[in-house]
């Protein structure tokens, strides 16, 4: 493997508490890439430095300083204007750029994202800062005029729920984090962010831009374990809104801690089972494009990864050799040279995807493209599996990797069947020419997934589009435009026609900056 020099040891001792960036001087966690040296005896991977492995004090401090913050929707940053938070906004992704290459350096170190991906990943998550700012400011003009209902006046407006407990998955722990941590910041809430275990490096040069941007606990920022930190902010049931991009164990674990879950705004982007189905007239080039990259991307290590294939029976050994062909194709090595398929960042990955394809096999399977499955240090080459029963793990879970089981179908209800008994209903994609056939999935799946992609590998964006999911994969919708009703609720102010002149000079006056007529651009 191609290595390049790794940064400069990060041992980073700060935290953001009350605006503040303060020293932690307790344990520490060490952070090693998953690029192996290659040196003797090297197992854990380069050293990229060292993070706050902060307690439980330090995390009911944080929430402390939020709740402050807040102040029962009585603090500085619910009550503010709304130029207030967007001129805060706006001065945070000033910022953040300069820091771009050192940011896209550390998500290769850390998590082994290739280099055009990572940028693409910074890239994108400024756009989607930018392009929630602009729809806040449509969201305050909607709500800069008064109905007058049955003799009623009223100003509506969407309002803060209170304080956020942010955790943000390794996978995307930027562009997926600042979805949920920023939208939910804008709208007048307070936050308590913990970065995920992988990745945490990456966040520290932000910290900086976070500290000078927002006023005093309004973003909260602590590092370590998830359990250490986590469960005890919960336990206090002072949490008003979860913010979890991760997968469903953890968020109900999380979510029983809290004394009264009936309270908890859940707003959560979790696991899917994303299946690709292709049919006898589907163009077999096109097919295997786009589930070469649907599955392999990143790795599978992504929510919208393509993770069971279904292909019609009439074509399925045309589309297999086609497929083994371009997965064997790709090309393995460091995400600094742009390959393919890189290191897996979690400890004990690549066993785990060799359990899917081992039990897979001990029940029927065949790994069909010869480099299927090989292993080199903590790379996993993808592995296709078929047949592949029913009863088997890779069929059922998430895998979450670069293996991915294959089924031959011949009538499309058993294929109906499967994703309605499915734990999972994120989206699906279809592969066909036929208007007939592409119209009886659509009416079918609409409602069992969120997203029917035609022709087309499953994906996020674009970022204006609702992202989302039934049944274990998502509670609340991610995009541009409803990530800030996921993080608001719809308040108004009424009076009676007859007391309109006082509304009018509480408006006119600039008594309150709820009631307000002011006009952003």
């Amino acid at each position: 493997m191609n290595l390049h020099a790794a940064p400069p040891l990060n041992h980073h001792t700060s935290y953001l508490l009350n605006g503040k960036l303060l020293e932690w001087s307790g344990a520490r966690a060490e952070v090693r890439s998953p690029i192996l040296t290659g040196d003797a005896g090297d197992e854990k991977g380069a050293l990229l430095g060292s993070a706050p492995d902060m307690d439980e004090a330090s995390a009911l401090e944080a929430l402390d300083s939020a709740r402050k913050a807040y102040d029962f929707g009585r603090g500085f940053w619910p009550t503010a204007e709304a130029g207030v938070r967007i001129a805060a906004m706006e001065k945070f992704i000033e910022l953040i750029i300069p820091r771009r290459e050192e940011v896209v350096n550390l998500l290769m170190w850390e998590i082994c994202k290739k280099r055009s991906d990572a940028e693409k990943e910074f890239d994108r998550t400024v756009i989607y800062l930018n392009e929630t700012v602009a729809e806040y400011k449509n969201l305050h003009r909607e709500g800069s005029h008064i109905t007058s209902v049955s003799g009623t006046l009223a100003q509506i407006r969407r309002g803060p729920i209170g304080v956020v407990l942010c955790l943000g998955p390794f996978n995307y722990p930027l562009n997926e984090t600042f979805c949920v941590l920023l939208p939910a910041l804008l709208m007048g809430n307070t936050c308590v962010f913990k970065p995920a275990k992988y990745g945490v490096l990456l966040m520290t040069p932000l910290l900086e831009a976070f500290a000078e941007s927002f006023p005093p606990g309004v973003v909260n920022i602590i590092f370590g374990r998830g359990r250490t930190l986590a469960s005890p902010i919960m336990k206090t049931g002072k949490i008003d809104v979860l913010a979890l991009i991760g997968n469903s164990k953890s968020s109900n674990a999380l979510i029983s801690q809290h004394p009264k879950p009936n309270r908890v705004r859940q707003v959560l982007g979790l696991e899917a089972k994303n299946p690709a189905i292709i049919f006898a007239d589907a163009d077999i080039d096109l097919a295997v494009k786009e589930c070469v990259k649907g599955a392999w991307s990143f790795n599978g290590q992504r929510c919208t990864a393509l993770k069971v294939i279904y292909v019609h029976k009439d074509i399925r050994e045309a589309f297999l050799d086609a497929f083994s062909r371009a997965t064997d194709a790709l090309v393995w090595g460091s995400p600094f040279d742009n390959t393919d398929i890189t290191p897996l960042p979690e400890v004990g990955k690549v066993e785990a995807m060799q359990s899917y394809a081992d039990e897979a096999v001990s029940k029927g399977a065949t790994i069909v493209n010869e480099r299927g499955g090989q292993v080199q240090g903590n790379m996993f080459f993808p592995a296709i599996l078929f047949p592949v029963d029913r009863d088997t793990a890779i069929f059922r879970e998430e895998q979450f990797g670069p293996v991915c089981p294959v089924l031959e179908f011949d009538d499309f209800e058993e294929v109906l069947t499967d994703i309605a008994e499915s734990a999972y209903g994120q989206q699906v994609s279809i592969f066909t020419t036929d208007a007939a056939t592409s119209g009886r999935c659509i009416d079918h799946l609409v409602n069992q997934v969120c997203r029917v992609n035609i022709n087309a590998s499953c994906q996020r964006g674009p970022d204006a589009l609702p992202f989302t999911g039934r049944k274990d994969s998502a509670v609340s919708t991610l995009s541009v435009k409803a990530a800030l009703r996921s993080f608001s609720i719809r308040t108004l102010v009424a009076c009676a026609e007859d007391d309109k002149d006082l509304m009018e000079e509480v408006i006119s006056g600039g008594h309150s900056s709820f009631s307000s007529m002011n006009y952003i651009l």
